[in-house]
């Protein structure tokens, strides 16, 4: 019998541990998942009416290419619709058309 009290230690030490790894497991569960993400609330604006002619003012710094980015365009665009305009020579304040 000098033997199985060693035996009897292991068992209860394993059951120790398992109690507790469980025991703490449970307590520091994972939250639950979150719910499927909703699509966000679509606002509908109604429509204004948008002349077909708009214009960008020339700011500090500005050029062609940094207009056409603002404006969704290109500058191939922007410099068949102001063909007046140097596109080296820009002002502040000028108007240019975008669309």
């Amino acid at each position: 019998m000098v033997k199985a009290a060693p035996l009897a230690f292991l068992v209860a030490v394993t059951v120790a541990v398992l109690g507790i790894h469980y025991g703490v497991q449970t307590r520091h569960a994972a939250p639950p998942a979150p719910a499927a993400p909703t699509a966000p609330a679509v606002r509908h604006h109604p429509k204004k009416h948008v002349s077909a002619r708009r214009y960008a003012i020339v700011q500090r710094g500005d050029s062609f290419s940094s207009i056409a980015v603002r404006a969704h365009t290109t500058v191939a665009e922007l410099e068949r619709l102001n063909p007046g305009v140097s596109t080296t020579a820009l002002r502040v304040g000028q108007k240019i058309r975008v669309h």
